[in-house]
């Protein structure tokens, strides 16, 4: 009787995880996701509020109408998206600059985008910028922080258990799950979490970041440079290096953005 129980949970689990199942942005991958787009945006909204409430933001005009500049450039892409990719976000977007000598960024569900000082010398150009402000909003447009989540909830408590976890309320949820939100968008670095994405999520954000930065104007060839640069940095040891360290084997990630460029390509118009 009790096995046979057993059995009807694991079933009613799985029928509600293949319920519960998305498709990511431009690669197609299958995605399961057991968290509401509405809670992932209120954890997203959360999250971003704990890290401004941390960290100090930049007083250097330059540098925060370049971030701003870039940044509403990459998300009037992420909000037209081509050939029906992926549904347009409807994100209220907001990008800062945090003064702080890290190389580091995010983009929080919702479109809540920072970008730390110490990256800029990394990136060094508009269109560097946008190499790394459309990686990091391409996590959010593919709702890989609600998924690493998901992950994490069916591999602590089982199919049957996770599926039970849709029925718990928002805010139950936002307590025991914010910090694996913060740390899947490379927030956790901030406030003591380390919770890399996989490294298919970060082969898409990858791709889907060419994409994005191609239809903002800018020439997704770019980004061999920039993650050139990336690994350089990594090798000489240049400050608190905690997003880079997340990040796949450099040599991999630049082999594919390479093979991924000609695609993007299609959707470059170069603005001035």
């Amino acid at each position: 009787m009790r096995s046979a129980l057993r059995l009807l949970l694991a079933l009613c689990g799985l029928t509600s995880l293949l319920a519960a199942c998305e498709t990511a942005p431009v690669t197609g991958r299958s995605q399961i996701m057991l968290v509401s787009e509405n809670e992932e945006r209120q954890m997203g909204l959360q999250a971003y509020q704990q890290v401004l409430a941390k960290e100090p933001l930049s007083h250097d005009a330059a540098a925060n109408a370049l971030v701003e500049k870039v940044g509403r450039r990459i998300a009037a892409a992420a909000e037209r998206p081509p050939e029906e990719m992926w549904r347009a976000p409807h994100f209220r977007w907001e990008f800062k600059t945090i003064d702080k000598n890290e190389p580091n960024a995010f983009c929080l569900p919702g479109g809540k985008v920072a970008v730390y000082t110490g990256l800029l010398p990394i990136t060094r150009t508009e269109a560097g910028l946008a190499v790394v402000i459309g990686h990091e909003v391409a996590h959010a447009l593919a709702r890989h922080g609600a998924e690493r989540m998901s992950d994490q909830m069916v591999a602590s408590v089982g199919v049957a258990a996770a599926a039970a976890t849709l029925a718990t309320t928002v805010n139950g949820r936002n307590r025991a799950y914010l910090p694996a939100m913060m740390a899947a968008v490379g927030a956790g670095a901030t406030v003591g979490f380390i919770l890399p994405m996989s490294r298919a999520q970060e082969s898409e954000a990858d791709r889907i970041g060419l994409v994005l930065m191609a239809m903002a104007g800018y020439d997704p060839r770019e980004a061999i440079a920039v993650w050139e640069r990336m690994r350089a940095a990594k090798a000489g040891g240049g400050g608190q290096a905690e997003w880079l360290s997340t990040h796949p084997a450099d040599t991999t990630r630049i082999n594919n953005i390479k093979g991924w460029v000609n695609e993007a390509m299609k959707y470059y118009r170069r603005r001035d």
